[in-house]
């Protein structure tokens, strides 16, 4: 395989590129300067090198513990479930929620072989048993199929392991079958504002 053909490839698996568009984004390169080759390079080898998973919350981040679980203006008492740590980016843009994250790090797919397994729930339900003063838990997956399956498997385990604790499911404001993350700002907010606790009890409800 060519260089062209090989880089082609790789454009093709990221998600959203098409091969005519890798093929686009690899001639475009070799129309540019080396220098600026360059630092594309340097850049994506340093994602690898520099990002990493908080040890706390699971975002993508630096610093360990990440910026959010160190910042002392957060609201500890609350903690948002989130698939992705894309998902975080899109609530902080938000403005509406300040309180803590946790990333599952993917969403149940039966389909796709995703079992309960793959997510990161064991540390929730650390963080919920190590003392801290969890009010609520609001659940922010996806409305899909997928998302809503996660939501109900994590709702059932934090009423067994934290009783006394709510737990909310983010509402209106977030169409079914989209994702968090291409929601605008002020969508998000309203799901956030208008969040509905899980039916069957737990906790006091949504508290605001």
């Amino acid at each position: 395989m060519s260089a062209i053909e090989e880089l082609v490839a790789e454009f093709a698996k990221l998600p959203g590129i098409g091969r005519k568009t890798a093929q686009r984004l690899t001639y475009f390169l070799l129309k540019q300067p080396r220098e600026e080759v360059g630092r594309l390079s340097q850049a994506v080898a340093a994602l690898t090198e520099r990002v990493h998973a908080c040890s706390r919350c699971g975002d993508l981040t630096e610093a360990d513990p990440c910026a959010i679980c160190t910042d002392p203006r957060r609201d500890a008492g609350l903690v948002c479930v989130v698939e992705e740590a894309s998902d975080v980016a899109a609530i902080e843009r938000s403005g509406e929620y300040r309180g803590l994250y946790h990333v599952l790090g993917g969403r149940l797919s039966p389909l796709d072989g995703v079992g309960p397994d793959a997510l990161n729930l064991p540390a929730l339900l650390a963080r919920l048993a190590d003392g801290a003063a969890v009010r609520e838990v609001i659940v922010a997956t996806n409305p899909s199929v997928e998302g809503e399956a996660t939501a109900h498997y994590v709702e059932r385990a934090l009423r067994q392991a934290a009783p006394g604790v709510a737990v909310s499911r983010l509402a209106r404001g977030l169409p079914v079958g989209g994702e968090l993350e291409y929601a605008d700002g002020e969508t998000i907010a309203q799901a956030f504002t208008a969040r509905r606790a899980f039916p069957g009890g737990g906790g006091d409800g949504v508290t605001e």
